[in-house]
């Protein structure tokens, strides 16, 4: 699947599964919303102190599944390495991301307060390679 047909997708769809590396090597899953920056980059909102996002920390590898509302269907994946961006660098983009997957907020001031609260992270996954190419 061309990475471009990917975002494309994502842009639709939000709900996905982020897989992380654990420490001892397993995998851990997250069920999260998933949107694409102007960079192309897939995106998650997570906080500081998630498993998620501590996994990516000591290995950027990752990899989201991503599905319709309806959950059977159409579907995707994508894999690549990730970045975690910390507040307060990561506001900006926070609202950039609530934009892409949820659209307008009724009090950004309130939305940012509480991304202070949360202390949230940005997560970027940098795509490699998305797919399905076939079905079996």
């Amino acid at each position: 699947m061309e990475l471009e047909n990917a975002r494309e997708f994502a842009r639709r769809h939000h709900r996905a599964v982020l897989a992380t590396r654990t420490q001892d090597g397993g995998i851990q899953q997250s069920l999260v919303l998933v949107g694409v920056d102007g960079e192309g980059r897939f995106t998650v909102s997570s906080r500081e102190a998630a498993y998620k996002t501590r996994n990516l920390r000591r290995d950027p590898r990752a990899q989201l599944c991503i599905f319709t509302d309806s959950f059977f269907g159409e579907w995707i994946f994508v894999e690549g390495d990730a970045d975690v961006l910390s507040l307060p660098e990561a506001m900006e983009p926070l609202v950039d991301y609530f934009r892409a997957v949820a659209g307008h907020h009724d009090n950004w001031d309130e939305y940012r307060q509480s991304m202070r609260d949360e202390r949230r992270v940005l997560i970027r996954l940098e795509p490699r390679r998305a797919g399905p190419d076939r079905q079996g």
